[in-house]
């Protein structure tokens, strides 16, 4: 989630970061950020200071007091030491000072979801199956599996969630955004899945994406990568 005032910086970056493969959604205000932390689940989300409605270190001093679990970076034009040392007192993970680049923004964001979801490394080893995190590609046995930009994604979040049972509406939620809401149904959840499932199969690869009937899907592996 992109927490910005700046209307064009933040489709800005919401463009840029969609052409890396992330899903971005954006709150112009105090009250849209408060309200989409409060309904869903993020990996990263990007917090600018001065935002309308209320102070941004006030975002992040809710979403830590709720024990949210998704990595935080700071991005202010005040680049005043004392703001930065009390967002990370608060709990940010990192602060970049405006103007950046946006290369050096999706570069942060990457170091960062890897820290938390994949211990620091770049490379994800799972038996015959191997993900590479920086080049975005798929192994089974050393030969690449092509997968589409949303079967990359729903394998990273069970990789990244492994045995945990994930429900449909959290899949559409990672697939869609804010708009799942509005679907009538969750097949496309179901196709997208049924789909990397048969790739991962005809490559040789085991079966760790279990269903879960009833409930969801799951990831099971002993491994640690």
């Amino acid at each position: 989630m992109i927490i910005e005032d700046e209307v064009s910086l933040a489709r800005d970056m919401a463009s840029y970061l969609s052409g890396q493969q992330y899903n971005c959604e954006i709150a112009y205000n105090y009250d849209q950020a408060i309200e989409k932390a409060g309904v869903y689940e993020y990996d990263c989300i990007l917090l600018d200071l001065m935002i309308p409605g209320g102070d941004g270190l006030m975002v992040l001093e809710t979403l830590k007091l709720q024990h949210r679990k998704e990595g935080i970076i700071i991005l202010s034009a005040k680049d005043s030491l004392e703001d930065k040392i009390m967002g990370l007192q608060l709990g940010a993970d990192d602060y970049l000072a405006k103007p950046f680049h946006l290369s050096e923004l999706s570069a942060r964001i990457f170091s960062l979801i890897r820290r938390k979801q994949f211990s620091n490394k770049n490379i994800l080893q799972i038996n015959e199956l191997q993900v590479d995190l920086l080049a975005k590609s798929v192994t089974i046995a050393q030969q690449p599996v092509m997968l589409t930009r949303k079967e990359y994604a729903l394998l990273l979040l069970f990789i990244g969630n492994k045995n945990r049972v994930i429900s449909k509406a959290a899949l559409a939620e990672h697939l869609s955004g804010d708009t799942a809401d509005m679907l009538d149904n969750h097949d496309f959840v179901y196709a997208h899945i049924k789909n990397l499932k048969r790739k991962l199969f005809d490559a040789g690869c085991e079966p760790y994406l279990k269903t879960i009937y009833g409930t969801g899907y799951k990831w099971e592996t002993a491994c640690n990568y």
